[in-house]
């Protein structure tokens, strides 16, 4: 019986080629498209389109492009209560969780903080961004956006 022994030097790095990244996003596009199957309608804005405060920056009135289809997995995050001076507000939320090289690569998609979803059909803000896991852990390739979202107030946002 052969008796183990420490090797002299440690193995190599995890090596992820760009072979080893397009069969992820393979991977990840069809279990996200065909077995999740969760669909929600990105609503990006039209920066050109918008009407923005000559001093502060802020859009005055926002305008949108047409939506999007986007495959993603939904999150929900539940209700908040929160009791300010005018009563009681309560105030639901959901995490979206994009597939980066699928919005970016194929369908040419940036999510930015202030656009809208719709999902449940239901309308939600983007508040939040993050971009929380890696691919094997290396540094410059990341998987996924993650949005938080709120739901949008009725009259904030008009899809037509």
């Amino acid at each position: 019986m052969a008796k183990w022994t420490q090797p002299s030097a440690p193995p190599p790095p995890l090596f992820v080629g760009k072979k080893e990244r397009d069969l992820v996003k393979q991977v990840n596009d069809e279990l996200i498209e065909k077995v999740i199957g969760q669909q929600v309608l990105y609503f990006p804005i039209d920066v050109p389109g918008s009407d923005y405060h000559p001093l502060y920056g802020e859009a005055i009135t926002k305008s949108f492009l047409p939506p999007i289809r986007v495959y993603a997995l939904v999150e929900w995050q539940g209700g908040d209560n929160t009791s300010e001076a005018f009563g009681v507000d309560k105030v639901d939320g959901i995490s979206v969780h994009f597939h980066k090289r699928r919005l970016t690569e194929d369908q040419d998609l940036f999510v930015r903080i202030g656009d809208f979803v719709q999902y449940d059909s239901k309308y939600w803000e983007i508040t939040a961004l993050g971009e929380p896991r890696y691919l094997f852990g290396q540094d410059p390739h990341k998987v996924e956006i993650v949005a938080t979202c709120k739901r949008a107030r009725e009259g904030l946002f008009d899809a037509n």
